[in-house]
């Protein structure tokens, strides 16, 4: 027996995902929030309760993504509150800045781990939920994804991945009713970039948004089943550029940093 429709979203306790949160529920879905951090997940929920007499508080999944269970955990939450994914938002994502050489193995393949193994995972675990809700996924990546990037080569290779996949699965989900949207911001001053180490000042000030803004736009492209979504003109004329100049040139521009 089907639950009640939820919009789940990972790396919700901050940036991005915290934003997100507040645009889907001002717009009416109900919410369940993912990370590992309960007592910031705890203060959002509470604050989108607070928001208006008929709004559902937010369901609170303290979890960490990085755990090789998570996603059956997530799966099993879910189930026991009665709640059926409608909407996915994969957001959950670390970066590490400096040459992969001289990074931490380890690090980075939890990066990829949760980047991609964990966003593969949650946008293909629910499909017959989002297709009978009439739902979808909506994956965040980056500008990132459009070219390789010296000084974060993985996290670049990840954020690729994310945008290939989910430019597949809007075609090949399309038929069942199941929108796919890949948001793509420049950089946003969140807690990314201190838990990348990226240095102040690395990213041109023209591309940066807020997590607000950005939220707003993966919103509304997503509700109109745009494949893509790059908020600011300055990051969708970058995009542009990174896919018509010579491979060469675009990686050597990458290292100016994107986001």
């Amino acid at each position: 027996m089907p639950g009640r429709p939820i919009t789940l979203i990972t790396g919700a306790s901050a940036g991005i995902g915290a934003a997100l949160a507040d645009v889907f529920a001002a717009h009416g879905h109900e919410i369940a929030l993912v990370a590992r951090r309960a007592a910031q997940l705890e203060a959002i929920a509470d604050r989108i309760a607070a928001t208006g007499p008929r709004r559902p508080r937010p369901h609170v999944l303290a979890i960490d993504l990085a755990r090789r269970d998570a996603c059956d955990r997530i799966e099993a939450e879910l189930a026991a509150r009665g709640l059926d994914p409608a909407i996915v938002i994969n957001n959950a994502a670390f970066g590490l800045f400096g040459e992969a050489a001289r990074l931490d193995r380890a690090e980075q393949l939890a990066m990829v781990d949760l980047n991609v193994r964990t966003l593969t995972d949650l946008s293909l675990r629910w499909i017959e939920s989002l297709a009978r809700h009439r739902g979808g996924i909506l994956n965040v990546a980056s500008i990132a994804a459009f070219v390789a990037g010296p000084n974060m080569a993985v996290y670049h290779a990840t954020k690729a991945y994310v945008l290939s996949l989910s430019e597949a699965l809007h075609q090949e989900l399309k038929p069942q009713g199941i929108r796919v949207t890949a948001l793509c911001p420049g950089p946003v001053e969140t807690e990314f970039q201190g838990r990348s180490g990226v240095p102040g000042g690395y990213h041109p000030k023209a591309l940066a948004r807020s997590a607000g803004r950005v939220a707003r736009e993966g919103y509304d492209g997503f509700r109109q089943g745009k494949r893509v979504v790059i908020p600011g003109s300055h990051n969708k004329v970058t995009a542009a550029l990174l896919r018509i100049l010579p491979r060469g040139v675009a990686i050597r521009l990458a290292r100016r940093g994107l986001g």
